[in-house]
Parts: C-alpha cells; structure tokens; sequence
C-alpha cells in the first residue's frame, strides 16, 4: 500500500511560479515511476509530467519547458516546479505512483492561474 499527499498548490497570476510536492508513505520500495497528472473541469485528466526511479523524466507537449519534475529517493518525495504559469494550467494536479499492477493516486491539488 502507498499513500500519497499532495501540497503547493494555490492561487497565482499569469507568468507566476508554483512548486508542488507530493509525499509519499508506505511501501516505497515496490514504487517504479511517479507522475503528475491534471484535470480541469469538464476535461479528462492528463500526464503532465513523470519521472523513473532513475530520474529519466517525460513532459507533455504543452508544459516542456516551463515545468520541471524531480524526485528525492531519501525523502520519498516528488516536485514538480511550474513557471510562466499561463491561465490554461489551472487544474486539479494529482501525483500518481506505480508499482506492479497497481497505480495509486494522491487527493490532488488545486492550481489556478488567473490572467
């Protein structure tokens, strides 16, 4: 079992900066990859970004550049640090972890960009 928490999210203009970490607790030894995801209203959640136990990192399209994941093997913790935020960014950022067979899922964050 892997319990993931989520912080950092909030509220910032356009062209701010946000940092969001997501902890993670549990069985941390049967956890491959991490990833944030979003989901704005009325959308379907999306990768925004993943990381590898090694740190090979993956971006979506419309974040690479701008948003940077990291991962701290010690404290079983995941960044993802966002710049240039645009209004388009605004959603729920959730952490996911995966181990073999399962796929486990943090409350998620809220993010809103206002323009």
């Amino acid at each position: 079992q892997v319990r993931l928490v989520e912080s950092g999210g909030g509220l910032v203009q356009a062209g701010g900066s946000l940092r969001l970490s997501c902890a993670a607790s549990g069985s941390m030894f049967s956890i491959n990859d991490m990833g944030w995801y979003r989901q704005a209203p009325g959308k379907q959640r999306e990768l925004v970004a993943l990381i590898s136990t090694r740190g090979t990192t993956n971006y979506a399209d419309s974040v690479k550049g701008r948003f940077t994941i990291s991962r701290d093997n010690v404290k079983n913790t995941v960044y993802l640090q966002m710049i240039s935020l645009r209004p388009e960014d605004t959603a729920i950022y959730y952490c996911n972890a995966k181990v073999p067979g399962v796929i486990y899922w943090g409350q998620g964050t809220q993010v809103t960009v206002s323009s």
